[in-house]
Formats: C-alpha cells, structure tokens, sequence
C-alpha cells in the first residue's frame, strides 16, 4: 500500500512550490474576459458553428470550489488512513476480507491523488488541520477494527454515507451552475465539466463502499446505532472545520 505521509508531503510540497511560469496560469473558468475572447477566437478559427461564450464564475462559486478541493483532499487522506488502520486487524481474523479492503483502500489512494494534484494545480490552501485528521483517522481505523469486524463495516458505512452525500452536495451546486449557463446561452468550461464528472465518479465509488459494508454486516456492529451516530458526527464536523480551516 502507498504511504499516506509521502501523498500528504507531495501534496504540501506542490501547494508551496514557485510557479516555473513568469505569467499567471489561468484556468478557461476563472479567465478574464479579455483572455476567454481570445482563447474563443483561437478555438473557433477553422470551424464553421460559432461557439458558446463560456460561463465565468462568480467570487462566490471560485470560493465554493476552492472549499470543496480542499474537504475533498482531506476527505480522501482520512479515508485511506482509516482503510489502512483497519485492514492489519480485519484481515488477520478474515482472510477472505484481504481483496475487498484492498480494493477499498486502493480506490481511496486513487481519489486522494485526484484532489492531491487539482489542489496543487489550482494553488489552493489544503486544510491546516491535516496533522489532526491524520491522528483522528488512524485512531478511528484501528479503535473500530479492534472492536470486530462489523464494526469496521459501520465505520465505513457511517464515513462513506457522510462523504457519499458531501459529494451529491457539490455535484448538484455545479449541475445549478450548469443550468443557469444554458439559461443565458453560454456553457461550462471543459475543465469545469471533466470536474463534474470527476466528482460524479468518486461519489459512486464512495457509496459502493457504503454497499460493500452493508452487504459484510455493518449494521450488526454492537453498539450500532451509537457508533455510527457519532462517527457521522465526527464527519460532519470536520468537513465543515476543513472547509474554512
């Protein structure tokens, strides 16, 4: 399994690196009209339909966007960390178990490195409570492991269902921004949309874990209802600290 410290470093590390470019890098969303004009000019050149301006975010949604990169990075190193804090334990008791957790692990890995590379690349903050998810995460992982198996299925069943819905927040808020741009006849950028569709994906591979949970018995977890009460709690809180902090 991928170390978690060295995605968190390399992600830090991209965040604080100077740009190798002596102007700006503007991303098609956030560029002046000025810049989109003439970025429209030199797409249409040599097509014959004339294309739609783009629509351009206002203060409100690049801030929006800039929040949800940010939960969504921290999200993503929390769940790898309980993933890899629980899997020692659960796979030592349930052997048949190793291909799931791996699976689950290793797609939590991958969406961890999605937000690790737009973050860097939109040069956004990543939250300054990393340390503190870190701990938070590993001791939830093992503490929920040591307790049984179903146990861990409930932790997963509570993070997942949290982040699941997190994720249905932000495609929705982007699906209004795409409504209103064919209101005025414009259309998202490209960027913008591969995005959408990126946080699409990720959300159904979060409650595909929520799924696999279930269907290994998560809600026979003793005490279950407690236990998932306050982990989705937990979540909740920390997303909403992340995404100021």
């Amino acid at each position: 399994m991928e170390a978690i410290p060295t995605l968190r470093r390399y992600a830090l590390a991209q965040c604080r690196r100077p740009s190798r470019f002596t102007s700006p890098i503007y991303l098609d969303f956030l560029a002046p009209t000025a810049l989109r004009s003439q970025r429209r000019q030199a797409s249409s050149s040599g097509s014959t339909g004339a294309p739609k301006p783009r629509y351009v975010l206002s203060r409100k949604q690049r801030e929006f966007l800039d929040s949800a990169l940010r939960v969504n990075q921290a999200g993503e190193l929390a769940a790898t960390l309980i993933y890899k804090a629980q899997s020692p334990q659960v796979v030592r008791s349930y052997p048949h178990l190793r291909p799931l957790m791996k699976h689950m692990y290793d797609q939590e890995a991958g969406h961890l490195k999605v937000f690790n590379n737009l973050v860097a690349k939109h040069e956004i903050r990543p939250t300054a409570m990393y340390p503190i998810w870190e701990v938070a995460a590993t001791f939830l992982g093992w503490s929920t492991a040591a307790l049984g198996r179903e146990a861990a299925m409930a932790c997963t069943e509570a993070v997942e269902t949290e982040i699941g819905s997190h994720y249905n927040e932000q495609v929705r808020e982007i699906l209004m921004w795409e409504a209103d741009a064919e209101r005025r006849g414009e259309e998202l950028d490209e960027e913008l949309k591969e995005m959408l569709a990126t946080f699409r994906r990720i959300r159904d591979e979060e409650l595909e874990h929520l799924d696999h949970a279930v269907a290994n018995d998560s809600k026979e977890a003793k005490p279950y209802d407690p236990l998932v009460d306050a982990i989705r709690l937990g979540c909740r809180t920390a997303i909403k600290i992340s995404e100021k902090v």
